[in-house]
């Protein structure tokens, strides 16, 4: 297990990362992503520090936001805290307001976590969706490449076919920076007004895109993808409204 003060500084970076959401839709932007695995028992507990914190950012007129997102499958309680960067530059930036908040984050969060897991990944336009307003759950799904220019591709082709038929694409795509040797090359999230959209039945974007080139290039694409993608996984997360600002 990671010392409490690696945990903590770890945390810090994660809660003081946060930023503001103008670049979300349409521009090229830097993704904070902070997965922070929740100690067993202790759910109640650090969902009222977070509450907390968030309360003492805004008495303190804290104008960065950022959304709190909860896993729903795998193991233990997982949350994750996303917010966007215009660029790298504004990693140097400092929000004098979180001095204020950064004993509720060492007293009220910090004693409910187990770990914290930063990342940051850069936004992919060319390949997504504006993010819906309403959304409350997203479906998002992680990919270790082994051929990025073969992956770019057919992600490529393959939103084009859906834009073509439905008017956009699906999904948000994103590309890591760096990170840990598990850490994914790439993801893309699903928005959903929520589990009942799930429900909803569509045609594959393989299968859109086979209705679009014909069955023989389809299978060609399809095997090009195999090499490829060297592994992916999925989870839904849903939004936590108390928790985000």
């Amino acid at each position: 297990m990671k010392p409490i003060k690696c945990i903590t500084n770890t945390l810090m970076v994660a809660v003081f990362s946060i930023s503001m959401l103008s670049a979300q839709n349409n521009e090229n932007a830097l993704l904070t992503v902070s997965e922070i695995t929740v100690k067993q028992g202790h759910n109640s507990q650090f969902m009222e520090g977070v509450k907390k914190w968030k309360e003492c950012y805004l008495e303190n007129k804290g104008e960065y936001t950022w959304n709190m997102w909860q896993r729903v499958q795998g193991e233990g309680t997982v949350y994750v805290m996303t917010g966007l960067m215009s660029n790298w530059a504004d990693m140097d930036k400092k929000d004098p307001v979180n001095k204020e908040c950064y004993t509720t984050v060492l007293n009220f969060i910090m004693p409910h976590v187990e770990k914290v897991n930063f990342n940051i990944a850069r936004t992919m336009p060319e390949f997504s969706r504006a993010f819906p307003e309403d959304t409350k759950l997203v479906w998002v799904t992680f990919f270790k490449v082994k051929n990025d220019t073969d992956f770019k591709e057919i992600i490529g082709a393959v939103s084009t076919a859906i834009k073509t038929k439905e008017g956009s694409t699906r999904g948000i795509w994103y590309s890591y920076a760096g990170g840990a040797i598990d850490a994914p090359d790439y993801m893309v999230s699903t928005p959903y007004k929520g589990f009942a959209d799930l429900d909803i039945s569509r045609d594959s974007p393989s299968k859109i895109y086979e209705n679009a080139v014909g069955k023989k290039k389809a299978d060609e694409m399809l095997a090009k993808w195999r090499v490829a993608v060297g592994d992916s996984w999925s989870y839904i997360f849903t939004l936590n409204s108390e928790l985000s600002n």
